[in-house]
């Protein structure tokens, strides 16, 4: 008698733990972080993003509009208010003095932000990135000043990015 329940009590527990599997399945909810169907894209083309003072900030403001909107510009009637700070830093990697010719160094930008909603002023979300870029400083000014700027711009594009997902996702919820 305990051979002819085992076999059905097993076919039960089966369907029961496939049952579970199915329904655990069926709750979860996996899409596309800019997918239209969340209406993600419109609620990122409906930011306002604070004005810019200094280059590098305007580098960061300039990419996150560009990538918030599709290339569009930025909207004329916002739903949520972006405000933006962006620090630099640079620093050689060595300090050796006799170096003739590149000496390793890098840029470190950090930014810091605040994504509002302007109609009731909540905060949705706020944060800090930090992005980091290497660099090869010559002896000459203009290049050592070229090299920086570039490897500024390099780390303010990553740094939009950075920033842009971090929106995404806390739009998307």
């Amino acid at each position: 008698m305990l051979c002819e329940i085992s076999p059905a009590l097993r076919r039960a527990s089966r369907f029961v733990l496939a049952l579970t599997v199915v329904g655990l399945l069926a709750s979860c909810q996996v899409r596309p972080l800019y997918s239209s169907a969340g209406g993600t894209p419109a609620k990122l083309a409906a930011i306002k993003f604070s004005p810019a003072g200094d280059r590098v900030t305007q580098v960061v403001r300039n990419h996150l509009i560009f990538l918030t909107s599709g290339g569009a510009g930025e909207t004329a009637k916002a739903d949520y208010q972006l405000q933006l700070s962006v620090s630099s830093t640079r620093a050689d990697i060595l300090d050796d003095e006799i170096v003739d010719v590149l000496k390793p160094g890098r840029v470190t930008l950090v930014g810091t932000y605040s994504l509002t909603r302007i109609g009731d002023g909540s905060v949705v979300k706020s944060g800090s990135r930090s992005v980091t870029s290497l660099v090869d400083v010559g002896n000459q000014e203009f290049a050592k000043l070229r090299a920086y700027r570039d490897a500024e711009n390099r780390a303010g594009r990553e740094l939009a990015e950075f920033i842009r997902a971090d929106i995404a996702t806390a739009l998307g919820r």
